[in-house]
């Protein structure tokens, strides 16, 4: 078995969309599918990449089958991502610092 990770879910617009309709609610796997133009094997399959990455999880309801979205797994892109926040964060301080001293060189007339 591929062994997959939050990144990869999250690097395709469907899987990403697939996310964001259930974050709120859970919704069937037909409903889902009803929102897209391509076929319902595409969806399935990317649901079932979201389930192997742990972003998704299916619930039975009788015939039904839910998706539930668990998204903890989210915490690592936003862990990846601080670091590279705090990179530029450091580089705006920067700009501001030397921003404020040109203004204040030239209001000096220097």
């Amino acid at each position: 078995m591929i062994r997959r990770d939050v990144f990869q879910a999250i690097a395709d617009p469907t899987r990403r969309q697939i996310i964001n309709m259930v974050a709120d609610q859970p919704l069937n796997v037909n409903a889902i599918a009803d929102s897209f133009d391509v076929s319902r094997q595409a969806i399935s399959l990317h649901i079932k990449i979201l389930v192997e990455c742990e972003l998704l999880k299916i619930n039975k309801q009788g015939r039904e089958r839910y998706c539930e979205a668990k998204l903890d797994q989210l915490g690592e892109v936003s862990s990846w991502i601080d670091q590279y926040r705090q990179h530029w964060e450091s580089k705006l301080d920067n700009l501001e610092t030397y921003l404020y001293q040109l203004k204040k060189e030239r209001k000096h007339g220097k």
